[in-house]
């Protein structure tokens, strides 16, 4: 840099001064060693900060999806104010690089297609909240638990603990299911039994099974269906309510009160079989 320019931006040189450039590496660095200081005291607050945000947000009952967003975005914009500071510190105008950044943001438009497109459908997100932090969801053919919903990416935990990390536009522009949206869920079992067994009496029994499960809801009322008469089996399916939370042990307390009763009552879970003649005449 010219010394010249320096020599502008910084005090006079005192009288006596001979070697310009100690004076100015001096001071220079002494500025340089401020800024270094100051920028690790807002690494340090700008944790702090986003710590206190997300604690008291959680404290109030907040929406944790927004909790963690809103704690991030505290973070670095304190970052951001502290690095347009320490430009300023150093003499340099910050007003200028609106200019700059619309120039370099249409650069990186054209070269991050994919992230922008990333970026947009994790706003989309934000703002209509298909789902939030703790649901369990199917998106983009993968099933878990969402941990984190960020700009660009959805992090999502499957129930046998493997995270992923999921692009947002792959998400937005398909199906979404939230399987966890509704306090209430329905429990299906599908059980076939045979042809020789009464249906009235099926469905008495199957009915009896659904009452010896705890979990089940009576309202909405359960139902024992007759779905059909398929190739070896007469097809029934068991359909009780239970609450989100209680909807695993409720399908498996099911599943086995069916076939307990089923057992009791001696009536057979048949399976496909097939039958084979022979013709003497053709031998």
């Amino acid at each position: 840099m010219n010394l010249q320019l320096l020599a502008q931006a910084a005090p006079q040189i005192p009288p006596g001064t001979r070697d310009e450039w100690i004076y100015f590496s001096s001071y220079y660095g002494l500025r340089a060693l401020f800024v270094l200081v100051l920028m690790i005291l807002a690494w340090s607050i700008s944790s702090w900060s986003a710590a206190i945000v997300r604690s008291g947000l959680r404290r109030v009952d907040f929406d944790e999806t927004l909790t963690k967003f809103i704690s991030k975005m505290v973070r670095w914009l304190i970052l951001l104010l502290t690095a347009l500071s320490c430009l300023s510190y150093f003499g340099i105008e910050t007003t200028g690089f609106a200019a700059v950044l619309g120039a370099f943001g249409f650069a990186i438009g054209l070269a991050f297609q994919g992230t922008l497109s990333n970026f947009a459908a994790g706003a989309m997100l934000l703002i209509f909240r298909p789902y939030k932090v703790g649901d369990v969801v199917n998106v983009a053919g993968n099933l878990g638990k969402v941990f984190e919903i960020a700009l660009f990416t959805t992090e999502i935990d499957t129930f046998d603990n493997r995270r992923f990390i999921i692009p947002n536009s792959a998400i937005f522009g398909s199906v979404i299911e939230n399987i966890t949206h509704h306090p209430i869920r329905r429990v299906d079992v599908e059980v076939g039994t045979s042809y020789s067994a009464d249906i009235d009496q099926t469905r008495d029994i199957l009915e009896r099974a659904i009452s010896t499960v705890d979990l089940c809801l009576d309202d909405p009322e359960p139902a024992a269906v007759l779905v059909g008469l398929g190739a070896s089996s007469v097809d029934w399916s068991v359909r009780v309510w239970a609450r989100r939370d209680d909807y695993g042990g409720a399908k498996q307390a099911l599943i086995r009160a069916v076939k307990v009763e089923l057992d009791r009552a001696a009536i057979e879970i048949p399976f496909p079989q097939m039958d084979v003649h022979v013709d003497p005449s053709a031998a």
